[in-house]
């Protein structure tokens, strides 16, 4: 997404409660666990450490914004959830126009919300790692700290899931580096980018997101809305005029190249 201006909200929320090491702390030990042979314990005594699950086989460090639907199809981009109120009403507006699309998902929320995690892979969607904190600012900060915020996000997201894999890496305001970008992709994890930014995080109005979402679809294919981060409502209105519109202009719906 672009960088708005208070974008860091969950930054100041989650880290300033638990602090990102302690989510680490956290993900660390679901990441030893996960690792152990048919769930049982390590052979070796208790200082033994479990492997790591294997990670994704790697894909390109660039950034995508295609879509795999060819080239008169759009991608929908879902950021910052979940979120138990926003995130139904959009999966049902998806439901319902048959569309799926892609949800960028902040770690802690996919943590506190496992079954709307589950929910959006049972639907036939995609995830995608937004980090931890949403930290916009992020790519001004030290390889060890994006590592820990891109992993750990990863981790999290994997666990709630159930054991599907995020499948692309958006940095929080786009705030990617040469680092990030190929430490997403060594996951597995596609750099994901955008063309349209619907603007609807700063709440101007359902009309002033849909057009702006029509003036800018001349720009490329992938589209950016969230389901988190606030009152969502307008981004609802506006989903259920753009999803049939965008069916009426003869555009299908695809997921990012991977």
């Amino acid at each position: 997404m672009a960088r708005h201006g208070g974008r860091g909200w969950y930054g100041r929320v989650i880290a300033a409660a638990v602090g990102v090491t302690a989510v680490a702390a956290v993900t660390s030990v679901w990441t030893a666990q996960a690792g152990q042979s048919g769930g049982g314990p390590a052979a070796a005594g208790a200082s033994a450490r479990p492997a790591a699950p294997k990670a994704a086989a790697p894909v390109s460090p660039s950034i995508v914004h295609a879509s795999d639907g060819g080239a008169h199809a759009v991608n929908i981009t879902i950021d910052d959830g979940p979120d138990p109120v926003w995130t139904p009403q959009v999966l049902g507006l998806l439901r319902d126009n048959g569309v799926k699309a892609t949800f960028c998902m902040v770690g802690p929320q996919a943590e506190a919300h496992p079954d709307l995690v589950r929910q959006v892979v049972a639907a036939g969607h995609r995830l995608c790692d937004h980090t931890v904190t949403h930290d916009t600012a992020m790519d001004h900060k030290s390889e060890s700290y994006q590592a820990r915020q891109i992993l750990d996000a990863e981790r999290q997201i994997t666990k709630a899931s159930g054991g599907v894999r995020p499948l692309y890496y958006r940095a929080p305001g786009g705030a990617f580096t040469p680092y990030s970008r190929k430490l997403a992709a060594s996951h597995g994890m596609r750099p994901l980018g955008w063309n349209v930014d619907s603007k609807d995080f700063e709440r101007p109005g359902s009309e002033a997101i849909i057009a702006t979402v029509k003036g800018q679809l001349a720009n490329g294919p992938t589209i950016l809305f969230h389901d988190a981060g606030g009152d969502r409502s307008q981004t609802v209105v506006a989903l259920r005029t753009l999803l049939p519109w965008l069916k009426e202009q003869g555009y299908s719906f695809g997921f990012p190249v991977r």
